[in-house]
């Protein structure tokens, strides 16, 4: 419900500030007051675009508020999908600055216009008669269908199988168009599989070959340096370890002199250990060390068939081989279990299938039972709007396949005149017959759903005064459950409001600005006497506008 408005440097407006109750408002003044203009700035807060020739003052910026009690609207979801602050008490602003830029704050949280205008559609709804259009779309034509069914909660459901039902038929397209390919290059992947399995991959073996390839590979050159390692130990005459005894035996004498010696000494004697170890280690060696042609042969196959496979698949290392044979290995296991892979999700695809097909009867069904009704209090309140012969003709067609809100097409037809044909609505009624539809359906909606904030812009234009009397009823009917306002030239209608405000110009300093006032009762009946008769107040203009009012 919108309880505030501030408006501020807007067009003609300079401040305006006002406050609005629930139930009936009634907005009324001469044409050129400024009623488009108070229109204008709630659209701002609505979402729609700012433009800069609005500005009033072009140095000063536009600043228009509004503070709505959605309370009863049951918006916490929206506000937290949008990750903005739930208010039971809400405060959109919406900024434009000289410099052209246009800002929005929603509790004093920045917001883009999408935002502000998904959060609009559930606060205020301006309808004129350029909004007669959302008539002929199919989705309001559901909704209110749907609202007389009571099936939301079933359309809800059916939304979630929905999404899950599209997810496995993409999953299904997926495995098929995988099984399309991978049949092609299963062989070739098979072969390659093989291949990389035969090879008997290690991680680090391609180091420990190549080591081992260069022992083998050079057992007569290892075998020469080590005989002369060995020679140039032992060597009787000139090895180093019978030089090394040589100074042992010196050096042990000269300690049993002196002590200063003896850690020369024990040095020595641990050194001829040493090479002593040294020695022992080269003969074995020699003992182990022997030519193998056959482990050559095997050593340099191996090597020979790892850098190929390398070579061959474009990597540095056995690590990366071992990646690829798996990845192959997940491929060829794929396709061979492909059939059973698109068995099962084609099973789970049907049973989803029959509940979905299950869920739709029963919203078609629903939708069936809800039609009749429908039909009847449209056309009822239609006779009492001064269209006693207008008739619909609304059906159902199954569809084959499985829409948004269920399987059915609708068709809703309507005919203004007895013996009329039945037409699409846009082509069978005019703009006045159009308006009075709306109301009529906005009307039974307000009966089943929480509707938002209604504001209908003179959709009483072209009727005549007994007619614009029972549509100041069916809008006054509609204030018991929401919010209502009605922009109206016509004393019937002014007459049935809860509140009045009046649009009006005044120049000051030479300066044309807009207000809006509320009227207490005397100024109503003025109002109300001018409107029926004119500015020139005749004593009969004053009582009809008393008798309308009481």
């Amino acid at each position: 419900m919108l309880t505030g408005l501030t408006i501020k440097n807007y067009a003609l407006i300079d401040q305006l500030q006002v406050n609005f109750n629930d139930g009936f408002t009634i907005i009324t003044g001469e044409t050129g007051a400024g009623k488009s203009i108070l229109l204008g700035g709630l659209s701002l807060i609505l979402g729609k675009r700012a433009d800069l020739s609005n500005l009033r003052n072009p140095e000063k910026k536009c600043i228009i508020e509004a503070v709505f009690d959605i309370s009863k609207y049951k918006l916490k979801s929206l506000f937290k999908t949008e990750d903005l602050d739930y208010e039971a008490q809400t405060i959109i602003r919406r900024e434009i600055l000289p410099s052209g830029k246009s800002r929005a704050f929603v509790n004093d949280s920045p917001v883009n216009l999408s935002s502000l205008q998904l959060l609009g559609k559930h606060l205020i709804d301006i309808h004129s008669q350029h909004e007669t259009l959302q008539l002929v779309d199919d989705a309001f034509q559901f909704q209110v269908i749907s609202a007389l069914a009571n099936t939301k909660a079933d359309i809800e459901a059916y939304s979630t199988q929905l999404k899950q039902y599209k997810t496995l038929q993409k999953q299904l397209k997926q495995l098929q168009q995988f099984q399309a390919e991978a049949v092609k290059e299963h062989d070739y992947n098979s072969f390659l599989l093989n291949e990389l399995t035969e090879a008997n991959l290690k991680e680090g073996e391609l180091q420990d070959l190549e080591k081992e390839y260069e022992l083998l590979n050079n057992v007569e050159a290892i075998q020469l340096k080590l005989e002369q390692a060995n020679t140039l130990l032992s060597q009787e005459q000139s090895g180093v370890l019978t030089a090394l005894r040589e100074l042992k035996g010196a050096l042990q004498k000269l300690s049993s002199m002196s002590n200063i010696y003896q850690s020369v000494f024990e040095r020595v004697d641990s050194s001829l250990i040493d090479l002593d170890d040294v020695l022992v280690d080269l003969e074995r060696f020699q003992d182990n060390l022997e030519a193998d042609p056959n482990r050559l042969d095997i050593v340099n196959a191996k090597l020979s068939n790892i850098n190929s496979l390398m070579q061959k698949h474009l990597v540095n290392t056995i690590e990366e081989l071992i990646v690829i044979k798996d990845n192959l290995a997940t491929k060829v296991e794929a396709t061979e279990n492909a059939d059973e892979d698109i068995r099962l999700k084609e099973k789970e695809i049907e049973a989803l299938e029959n509940i979905l097909n299950t869920e739709t009867k029963n919203i078609t069904d629903k939708r069936s039972k809800a039609i009749p009704e429908l039909k009847k209090q449209l056309e009822t309140i239609l006779s009492h709007l001064g269209m006693p012969n207008a008739q619909f003709n609304i059906s159902l067609e199954q569809s084959e396949t499985f829409l948004s809100n269920g399987k059915d097409h609708l068709s809703f037809l309507f005919s203004a005149n007895k013996g009329g044909q039945f037409n699409v609505l846009k082509k069978a009624a005019s703009g006045g017959e159009l308006s009075r539809i709306m109301l009529a359906i906005k009307y039974i909606l307000s009966k089943y759903v929480k509707l938002p904030s209604i504001m209908f812009d003179e959709i009483d234009t072209g009727v005549s005064g007994e007619i614009s009397n029972k549509m100041a009823v069916i809008m006054s009917k509609m204030s018991t459950k929401m919010q209502v306002f009605s922009i109206t030239h016509l004393p019937q209608i002014a007459a049935k409001g809860n509140s009045h405000f009046k649009v009006y110009k005044e120049d000051v300093n030479e300066v044309t600005t807009t207000n809006l006032v509320k009227l207490n009762y005397d100024e109503r009946v003025v109002e109300l006497a001018q409107m029926l008769g004119g500015t020139q107040l005749s004593d009969s203009a004053i009582a009809h506008a008393k008798q309308l009012l009481n």
